[in-house]
């Protein structure tokens, strides 16, 4: 997998944010009192449950930000598999850090390795058709960056960061314009050439009216197997195809199948539960 990391730029503040959320005003009374300063310590990151790991970088950074002198070694980088019980990596130095900053790391941790997880399991489920799992702006304020870094660790893609990157004609911005010619219009008439339209339908009469104004993409909403079958058929490759709308890794091949181009999955952000990863303390 041909993953790339975020810049750290990108990740400090939120794990900067998290951190002093933590400390509060007197810092980590429990470790300070009971873990002498100078105590060295080597622990390691064990997963409880088999899934994929992601959001290593954000870890490492957690226990940097306490103290400087903490080492992560890592055995099974983002986007790996890891089975019950592997180490994932090993954390070593200053023991009041280790302890200080455990639950930010993990936190992280346990959370985007989920989402990287729960993602793996809806592309494996679409393995040999064509479509794409991709994701949605459904996403925890303030970590749309890293949560949609976490479904690419596990083998998915990305639909638009925001809404500055991309336009997404739905219902309302429909109503509102008193069409959907004008609303496509007014939008082609306002963007640079780089810029793609999509145009959410809900049923097969509305993809008829849209095709005859050549937008980019088409957002399938909430529709059938069978009526998706015959809305790839009606688009014929004149635009790229998306459904959406409560699809899940048992459903997902059966759409796949109907010849979409996109499946996308709010759930796999807002909803996916956490891979439960450990931090086990090693005698020295």
């Amino acid at each position: 997998m041909n993953l790339s990391p975020l810049p750290a730029i990108m990740l400090e503040p939120l794990v900067r944010a998290a951190l002093l959320e933590d400390l509060g005003r007197a810092g980590d009374l429990t470790t300070d009192a009971i873990v002498p300063k100078d105590h060295h310590a080597t622990t390691v990151l064990a997963a409880r449950q088999a899934g994929i790991v992601a959001g290593l970088d954000l870890a490492m950074l957690a226990f940097r930000l306490v103290d400087q002198d903490v080492e992560m070694t890592v055995e099974r980088a983002d986007g790996s598999d890891v089975a019950q019980g592997e180490i994932i990596a090993s954390v070593s130095g200053p023991a009041r850090a280790i302890l200080t900053a455990e639950r930010t790391a993990l936190n992280f941790l346990c959370h985007l390795s989920g989402i990287a997880t729960a993602t793996a399991s809806v592309v494996a489920a679409v393995r040999g058709h064509g479509a794409k799992v991709v994701c949605t702006r459904k996403t925890t304020p303030g970590l749309r960056a890293v949560e949609k870094y976490a479904v690419r660790a596990g083998g998915g893609s990305n639909h638009r960061f925001g809404l500055d990157d991309a336009i997404l004609i739905k219902d309302n911005h429909i109503a509102i314009a008193g069409g959907v010619r004008p609303a496509i219009e007014r939008a082609r008439s306002s963007i640079g050439h780089l810029v793609k339209i999509e145009v959410e339908v809900d049923t097969l009469a509305q993809l008829e009216e849209v095709l005859a104004l050549a937008p980019d993409a088409v957002l399938l909403d909430n529709m059938s197997v069978d009526e998706l079958r015959q809305a790839v058929a009606m688009v014929a490759g004149r635009a790229t195809t998306e459904a959406s709308g409560r699809i899940t890794a048992a459903i997902a091949p059966a759409v796949a199948a109907t010849g979409i181009d996109l499946i996308s999955i709010g759930w796999l952000t807002h909803s996916a539960p956490i891979l439960d990863i450990g931090l086990d303390y090693r005698e020295p």
